[in-house]
């Protein structure tokens, strides 16, 4: 288990179930089967966890543009932490997924850009979690209502247009979190053009954990982050903003406090594309 601020192990956690200022998210999910997170929590999750649906509560609706999991309006998200029991700035948020922190760190990242600092992950997820043979149930958590105010990090979020006004000035450098084969536009699953944006360079969002799902070492993202550290600013982007945030975590870990999400990320971009008579604008 790799000993930062940003995660906990699968032992602490089990030591503080019972911890009144520790509110536990699930956060598995599914983009092949969006309902999948839902029904694993609902036959089996961690005692006491409360579930936040990728769609449902860590996004808003889909429209025309601004990608397929646009970031959730913030009053909304608040409402929903304050009624599973979170209080602001006091309560610690331990989220987990089984996904290599893929929809928790989207969880870390939301809570932290609304001014809630005390947000950690469990490392090796749900799976590990089951590993070491720790208690899981079914039963459904009871919240005492907390009190949520939050104060968005505003200038952390950037919008196609500072994308294309930024993405080529020197100093500015534009991270694709995707798998490198989507990246270089042979393969795109879920998106209507295959590709990148213009200038962006490649660090895929899964070198941020190991193989079972433990996050690699400050030092280690350190090193993975290296040749891009002396950037006045990274924009960091996925195929939805959603595993961006991972790496948005790793840069973090790395004592790289430079980076900024683009939320609509290249399912905003390519729809200006789709519509666009003149694509080659883009």
């Amino acid at each position: 288990m790799t000993n930062t601020p940003f995660v906990v192990s699968t032992q602490w956690l089990s030591e503080h179930l019972d911890d009144p200022q520790v509110i536990i998210v699930d956060c598995r999910f599914s983009l092949a089967d969006p309902q999948l997170g839902r029904s694993q929590y609902q036959t089996s999750h961690i005692p006491g966890a409360h579930y936040l649906d990728l769609n449902q509560d860590l996004s808003s609706p889909v429209k025309k543009h601004g990608g397929r999991h646009p970031l959730p309006d913030a009053a909304q998200l608040s409402a929903k932490l304050a009624a599973i029991g979170v209080n602001f700035q006091e309560t610690l948020v331990v989220g987990y997924d089984d996904s290599r922190f893929a929809f928790a760190a989207r969880l870390w990242w939301l809570l932290s850009y609304l001014g809630h600092e005390r947000v950690v992950l469990l490392d090796g997820g749900f799976s590990n979690w089951v590993k070491a043979g720790y208690r899981v149930t079914d039963e459904l958590p009871t919240p005492k209502p907390g009190n949520f105010v939050p104060q968005p990090q505003t200038d952390w979020v950037v919008d196609i247009d500072t994308v294309k006004a930024k993405k080529d000035l020197p100093g500015v450098v534009l991270v694709d979190s995707r798998e490198s084969d989507r990246y270089r536009g042979e393969r795109e699953p879920i998106d209507p053009i295959a590709g990148h944006i213009p200038g962006a360079v490649n660090y895929h969002w899964q070198e941020v954990s190991d193989n079972l799902g433990y996050l690699r070492s400050p030092a280690e993202q350190q090193n993975r982050w290296a040749s891009l550290a002396p950037a006045e600013e990274i924009i960091v982007y996925c195929g939805s903003g959603v595993t961006a945030c991972v790496n948005l975590l790793s840069l973090e870990m790395a004592q790289i406090h430079k980076g900024k999400l683009y939320a609509g990320s290249w399912s905003d971009w390519c729809s200006y594309l789709v519509t666009s008579k003149d694509s080659a604008a883009f």
